[in-house]
């Protein structure tokens, strides 16, 4: 019976916790300039420019990390457009993101630069969308 009544007390206050909120600080563009972009570029790069020791793969890792990253904060409420296409768009990111990601923990190459069609992809179904002008 004791137990019970702590198993009621715990979901009780489990219950009373609230989750924190998501607090974007950047615009949608701010987002594309600081984060999207760059780490879009490092990975584009590769194609021509193949990462050359641990030091430069460990960058081409993070910016894998970056860009996956940033298609989830492209889906918090207050920068989704909307909750279909957008978010659709944005998980396009993140998957093609995390694809290069473990292409790069593999440092694979030729992974890396089939992904980068994925990425491409990726950014100009969003924009033929959303991209003002």
């Amino acid at each position: 019976m004791r137990t019970i009544g702590v198993m009621i007390l715990l979901l009780a206050g489990a219950a009373m916790a609230q989750a924190p909120t998501f607090q974007p600080v950047g615009t949608t563009l701010q987002l594309m300039k600081a984060m999207v972009i760059p780490s879009s570029d490092a990975l584009f790069k590769i194609a021509t420019e193949a990462p050359k020791n641990d030091k430069e793969w460990t960058a081409v890792q993070n910016n894998a990390l970056l860009l996956a990253e940033s298609g989830n904060l492209l889906m918090i409420a207050g920068r989704a457009k909307d909750n279909a296409e957008w978010m659709k768009d944005s998980k396009a990111l993140v998957d093609a993101g995390a694809a290069a990601f473990k292409a790069a923990n593999a440092k694979d190459v030729n992974k890396l630069n089939n992904i980068s069609d994925e990425i491409l992809t990726a950014c100009e179904t969003c924009h033929n969308k959303y991209k003002p002008g």
